[in-house]
């Protein structure tokens, strides 16, 4: 059986995980292998609607494996939070935690929301989760490592090398900051909120080669898009890990790994949340976004709503490595009285494939036929109406990957599969 990585080809919120809960029904192992608590993943199935932080998407299927990969950073008690959930759902977890990944800490969270507001006009649009000054921490090799937990004194020890570290850094440059916690309180804390998932913490890298030699099928699953990848995403408005298929190997825990398949999910339409540059922006957007509740799925903020940006999706796809796309949504386009595709951008740097940053692009758009029927019964490509297949199709010739599945609704049973 392949190993599929499943990645997003946009700014995020394309619909990883509608995708990664509808091929998990044949995978043993579903794996998260970067980001953490900062974005969401809904996930629509007969047990019901569910926004995963930090557990994998696969996690509905009780044959499947959930890893939490050596690239996260977890935060522990919304960890806890959401493994309750999906308990009280009926489901019965199987999971391995990486003992290498990072903990993301409430004083990481307080730190990221200290930053921002010192920016204030000129903030990243963080969701305030302490993704950054986690990683951040790890970078700088004072992170705390979640095998820790499982070492109480050392963890302590390495809590009070961190604070003797930070906190000098964190009055002088936020005098507000009133974090007191010792380290001892910090350590009792996070045994605390930890205790339901201790047990399942290991070296994930030996579970996960076990599945390899007996050729099951492995499902790695990114968060947000190529968009907001720390290398190649817009950056500085990005997230602060690698999303890219070509992390999935180390961030997962397997770092030889070699997908056969790597599905880039992209939006038929594009939206993006937080501080970045949307070419194609919607004059008026109000409606559309109601329609398609377009909101954060972490924050509930707004989305920022525009026609689909084949020049950004083509780099993302191409970024991604991608052997086929997953298209999400077409259903919210049913009605659209305006449908386009832009297809170009005008303007200086417009040959350049990098996320524009502060030029002044324009889109070049191309009109496309739009349609009024419903298509969340259609289950083959022929069924939907002319002008959704012609869409389909063009979104395809203007990537040069094949668009092997089109959702046309959030329910698990709304996929049409066309390779």
């Amino acid at each position: 059986m392949p190993s599929i990585v499943v990645v997003g080809a946009n700014w995020g919120d394309e619909g990883k995980g509608r995708i990664v809960d509808f091929l998990a029904a044949d995978a043993s192992a579903s794996i998260r292998f970067q980001g953490g608590n900062n974005a969401g993943h809904t996930v629509v199935n007969d047990m019901g609607t569910f926004k995963l932080h930090q557990l994998p998407s696969g996690i509905f299927n009780p044959d499947c494996i959930a890893v939490l990969g050596p690239g996260m950073v977890i935060s522990p008690e919304a960890l806890s939070q959401e493994i309750a959930e999906v308990k009280e759902a009926g489901m019965e977890v199987k999971l391995s935690i990486s003992d290498r990944a990072t903990l993301c800490l409430p004083l990481h969270a307080l730190e990221d929301t200290l930053e921002e507001q010192r920016l204030g006009d000129a903030a990243y649009g963080s969701t305030r989760q302490g993704i950054a000054p986690a990683y951040g921490d790890r970078v700088m090799k004072k992170g705390i490592l979640v095998g820790w937990l499982n070492q109480p004194e050392v963890l302590e020890q390495r809590i009070q090398f961190m604070l003797d570290w930070k906190m000098p850094q964190l009055k002088a440059l936020y005098p507000e900051c009133n974090f007191t916690q010792t380290a001892a309180e910090m350590t009792q804390w996070l045994l605390n909120v930890t205790e339901v998932w201790r047990p399942f913490i290991c070296n994930v890298t030996l579970p996960l080669k076990a599945l390899q030699k007996e050729n099951a099928n492995l499902l790695f699953e990114a968060q947000l898009g190529a968009g907001r990848d720390l290398v190649y995403g817009e950056y500085p408005w990005t997230t602060s890990s690698n999303v890219t298929a070509a992390y999935a190997g180390i961030g997962s825990g397997l770092p030889t790994l070699h997908p056969e398949r790597v599905i880039a999910v992209a939006k038929s339409f594009s939206s993006s949340v937080g501080t970045g540059t949307l070419v194609t922006a919607m004059e008026e957007q109000d409606n559309f976004r109601e329609s398609a509740n377009e909101y954060g799925a972490t924050t509930g903020r707004p989305r920022d709503m525009g026609y689909f940006d084949a020049v950004a999706t083509r780099n993302g796809v191409e970024l991604q490595g991608a052997t086929e796309i997953a298209l999400t949504k077409i259903d919210c386009l049913s009605g659209l009285s305006e449908l386009k595709i832009c297809v170009a951008y005008a303007g200086e740097h417009s040959e350049n494939p990098i996320w524009p940053q502060t030029e002044e692009l324009k889109p070049v758009y191309e009109e496309m036929t739009s349609w009024e029927e419903d298509i969340t019964g259609c289950r083959t490509f022929d069924s939907l109406p002319q002008a959704a297949q012609d869409y389909v199709t063009r979104i395809e010739e203007l990537m040069g990957v094949p668009v092997g599945m089109v959702s046309v609704g959030p329910e698990r049973d709304q996929m049409i599969i066309r390779n």
